[in-house]
């Protein structure tokens, strides 16, 4: 998969950040991590024929908690892609160059991925567009690019690439703990929709750096990257509350006869079948370290380890 990016004029001075960012710089690969890492979009797909509803069989509440990046991932992932795209001919470092064109190729599958899901649960009398058609229109009204134009449109693309930087920190997150995430397998979780998962999640894990990188070439500030990933984190958290409220309540098989509940998901998290409340919690402070960098955190070993295995990833080569 080729990505072009757009046309693009050399930035006005006035709009460049008030202080330099730093030239762009790699962390250090930990000992047994891989170096020289080339990120690229695998073409996956999956057949979703078989899977059920409740694709972990007698948890249909897990199953909506999980099935919430759904519903908000194809409009946001798309999202990505915009601002990267807008962002690509500012960039000076080539390699950070060739590392956003590779999450640009990645983030473009992955919404693509996640919309065959939608149609699936449409197919079977959940009709997920209510919920995601809200999503659409914060991501590209109240988050696009709003005809923004010289220091103006700078500033804002910076500030969303903070936001993404944060985001993307939450998505690593959530990547390294369904490849960790044994509990699935024990609940007899579909095949198929784990694959999803865990392919998705390693290739999170695989370029969790790009977003957090590409803002502090562009800009650097602590106080905005450390606001970007507290609008960030309280965004997604009241998105997801909704989005399980939402599928609940529209499920066709409960039909509304069973409501989420807070210990709901505390039992969940503590049987390993969603990530604990404890876990996201304990995952934020780090990001606010002034020294943070995302290679600090998750196995990009194990990343590509499952991708080496996945059906859906080896499938892709051939």
């Amino acid at each position: 998969m080729t990505i072009d990016a757009p046309a693009h004029r050399d930035p006005d001075p006035a709009a460049r950040p008030a202080t330099d960012a730093q030239p762009h710089a790699h962390a250090p690969a930990p000992v047994d991590e891989p170096d020289n890492l080339v990120l690229y979009p695998r073409d996956v797909h999956f057949d979703w024929s078989k899977l059920d509803l409740h694709w972990i069989p007698g948890e249909p509440f897990a199953t909506h908690v999980i099935n919430v990046l759904h519903l908000l991932l194809p409009e946001g992932e798309r999202w990505f892609v915009e601002v990267f795209k807008e962002a690509v001919p500012l960039i000076r470092d080539e390699k950070l160059r060739e590392e956003v064109l590779g999450f640009i190729g990645q983030e473009a599958v992955h919404a693509e991925a996640h919309a065959g899901v939608l149609d699936h649960m449409d197919a079977h009398g959940l009709d997920p567009e209510p919920y995601v058609s809200q999503i659409a229109w914060m991501f590209r009204k109240l988050l696009g690019d709003r005809g923004l134009t010289g220091a103006r449109a700078s500033a804002w693309l910076r500030s969303r690439l903070a936001l993404i930087a944060g985001i993307e920190h939450m998505t690593a997150v959530l990547g390294q703990w369904v490849l960790d995430a044994k509990a699935l397998d024990r609940a007899n979780a579909d095949p198929t929709m784990l694959d999803l998962l865990r392919w998705h999640g390693a290739e999170e894990v695989e370029h969790r750096a790009v977003a957090f990188d590409l803002f502090m070439h562009l800009d650097g500030r602590y106080s905005k990257r450390a606001l970007a990933m507290v609008v960030s984190t309280m965004t997604l958290g009241v998105l997801w509350v909704r989005g399980v409220r939402f599928l609940m309540a529209n499920d066709p098989v409960l039909r509304g006869r069973v409501k989420p509940r807070w210990r709901d998901i505390l039992r969940s998290g503590r049987m390993g079948l969603t990530p604990s409340l404890w876990q996201l919690a304990r995952s934020v402070p780090s990001y606010f370290r002034p020294g943070h960098h995302p290679s600090q955190h998750g196995s990009t070993s194990q990343a590509v380890a499952y991708l080496a295995s996945s059906p859906a990833a080896r499938a892709a080569e051939h």
